[in-house]
């Protein structure tokens, strides 16, 4: 009988150490490293993050491949050493295979490099099936870009295509799809882009995959008046966003108990749609007497609160976008006249709405 349930015991905790593994792992992951040259092994793995990259050339039919100068290498990793450039045609289309209804992040990068030796900086434009998603512009980001959207197909082809709009020529680097949970980031209409994606630490490390399993880039961001609080212990995770444990161990509180803790960014247009997600957890031990209690206001009005943070990880959203008047953006966590502690921010979002009107086709790869 003990033998019997030491067997039970052992088989549980190897399910539960597989479905670690598992949620871990790169399942319906797409990561194209673009202009791969035919000579070079794929897939293989990228060494700093872990993942698999492969060569983007049974994606696409047209393009050719070309690799950055020597000089603009530097601290480059491998996938976004080459790329693939489009002299011909006005559209030039991937077509990757996606499941129907599934939210995706998908992100792009763009490095010039200077590959071919003109030095002139390509301006083009990206489109999301039959829907523009952004102007690329080397002329504002000479050291090279990345975009990324969060986006639910209607199709089970999805079409990223590159649209020449001048004389110069578009290029692309990497291409990343990362199926997500359908439960998170909902929408009234449109699709989500990334504006901003912070944890509140002093670093210079961004965060990933493997600690976030759907491989969101999470930026250090730290201000002077603020505290830096962290701790070694996991925090608990359990929702559906999966904020990952390297950006829920550090919080920012302000340095005057009394103040607001304030983040703020600019809008060049005051008319775009926000939507905004706040990642929190406690990471101080308070006692029976003690309290965290505060409220968050958007531009001076009430938005959500008041708000109490457990030991765990709590995401706080409205499911109706925002506006920002006269294009800044002010967000406060103001404390409770009963609260004991100032607040504290582990993580947030920011995103823009991007409407996507026609609906999604078979686009041709070259026209």
């Amino acid at each position: 009988m003990e033998s019997s349930l030491v067997f039970w015991f052992v088989l549980i905790a190897t399910l539960a150490i597989i479905h670690s593994v598992q949620a871990q792992d790169q399942q319906g992951f797409i990561s194209l490293d673009c202009g791969l040259a035919e000579n070079e092994l794929s897939p293989y793995i990228e060494t700093t993050t872990g993942l698999n990259f492969s060569s983007d050339a049974t994606f696409i039919q047209s393009g050719k491949t070309g690799t950055i100068q020597a000089s603009s290498v530097g601290n480059l990793r491998k996938p976004h050493q080459t790329m693939r450039y489009f002299p011909d045609g006005i559209q030039n289309c991937y077509n990757l295979k996606v499941q129907t209804w599934r939210r995706y992040l998908i992100r792009a990068t763009f490095i010039y490099g200077n590959y071919d030796g003109h030095d002139i900086k390509p301006v083009f434009d990206l489109y999301l099936g039959p829907n523009l998603w952004v102007t690329i512009d080397f002329e504002t980001d000479v050291n090279g870009t990345w975009v990324e959207i969060l986006h639910v197909p209607t199709s089970n082809s999805l079409n990223i295509c590159l649209v020449k709009i001048g004389e110069t020529t578009p290029l692309i680097s990497t291409l990343e799809l990362r199926p997500m949970e359908n439960g998170c980031y909902i929408t009234k209409s449109g699709s989500l882009n990334l504006h901003h994606r912070r944890y509140l630490r002093k670093s210079v490390s961004n965060v990933r995959y493997s600690s976030d399993i759907y491989d969101r880039i999470w930026e250090p961001y730290f201000q002077m008046e603020w505290n830096n609080i962290s701790t070694d212990l996991d925090v608990s995770s359990s929702n559906k966003y999966a904020t990952p444990q390297d950006a829920l161990k550090n919080a920012a509180m302000p340095t005057k108990a009394s103040a607001p803790l304030m983040i703020e960014w600019i809008s060049a247009n005051p008319d775009v749609q926000f939507y905004l997600y706040t990642h929190f957890a406690e990471l101080q031990d308070l006692q029976e007497n003690e309290t965290r209690e505060f409220n968050l206001f958007w531009n001076g009005n009430f938005y959500h609160g008041p708000l109490t943070p457990g030991n765990y990880s709590l995401t706080v959203f409205r499911r109706s976008p925002a506006t920002c008047k006269g294009g800044k953006c002010i967000v406060q966590l103001i404390r409770t006249n009963r609260s004991t502690h100032p607040p504290l921010l582990n993580a947030y979002e920011v995103y823009t709405v991007i409407p996507l009107p026609q609906s999604e086709t078979n686009e041709s790869d070259g026209a």
